[in-house]
């Protein structure tokens, strides 16, 4: 097994220098490719050894934070699973996710959350995701589902599937999906900050560009939102907002048995 990178907590992207991805030599299977994508330091380290055990072989790289993640899928074209926290630092709801499968389309997303609202979910899989799995799932279930994945199945808790309330989440998200499939990253990442509540001078600050920039961004993303003000944008993505289900603080536990 192979982990690369030390995830600072601070949510910067890897800071070691990750080998090129070569292509395997003839006879030879690919070598397993995964991103961890979580802040949590003692929940990251259940993943991995989790992983681990499971996928002996696996290359696992790692990132706190969803800008630090979309720096690892620039670098790495061949991810073959991306498992990714709801709950990351910069960014609101599923916006993040939808960052991260937008900038990797062909790699398995997986949702690995604290969160069991079941409209979260349908949110979720509106997203295209492989997988919705719990933090309190047990250890051997976690590497069987996650096996499942990378055979091609959509691993979803077996509560949720048939529950009304996830196909309403599923049926509220998609319209919204379609608008944001028009944006482009950096449009996504500034609408992420005006979600956060950060102004237009601060955008400029925190992206290195000039408040002119941010808002030539500003207008194009309430023209794609079809929403006339940056409070109507807030409120149509509220629909990917998992906050506005779960008021209640939520923690969350390594998979049961990670670290025995």
């Amino acid at each position: 097994m192979a982990v690369i990178g030390d995830p600072k907590e601070d949510g910067a992207a890897l800071t070691t220098t990750m080998p090129p991805a070569d292509e395997p030599p003839p006879g030879k299977a690919a070598v397993l490719r995964l991103l961890i994508v979580e802040d949590h330091p003692l929940f990251r380290a259940a993943l991995v050894g989790v992983i681990g055990a499971e996928f002996p072989d696996a290359e696992m790289l790692q990132a706190t934070s969803i800008d630090g993640a979309l720096d690892v899928i620039a670098e790495r074209d061949a991810l073959d699973l991306i498992l990714l926290d709801l709950s990351m630092p910069g960014t609101k709801g599923l916006l993040g996710a939808y960052r991260v499968r937008a900038a990797a389309p062909r790699s398995a997303l997986v949702i690995v959350s604290a969160h069991d609202d079941p409209r979260i979910v349908g949110s979720a899989i509106a997203l295209g995701i492989s997988g919705y799995i719990p933090k309190s799932t047990p250890k051997a279930e976690l590497a069987r589902m996650l096996r499942g994945i990378l055979e091609g199945e959509v691993c979803l808790p077996t509560r949720f599937r048939d529950r009304a309330a996830a196909r309403q989440g599923q049926a509220d998200a998609q319209q919204l999906m379609q608008r944001l499939g028009q944006f482009t990253a950096q449009q996504l990442r500034v609408l992420d900050m005006i979600c956060r509540g950060l102004q237009n001078k601060h955008i400029a600050y925190e992206l290195n560009i000039s408040v002119t920039t941010v808002k030539v961004h500003v207008s194009e993303i309430l023209r794609k939102l079809g929403v006339r003000s940056r409070t109507e944008a807030i409120i149509a993505l509220s629909k990917l907002d998992f906050g506005k289900h779960d008021h209640a603080a939520v923690t969350a536990s390594p998979p049961r048995g990670a670290g025995s």
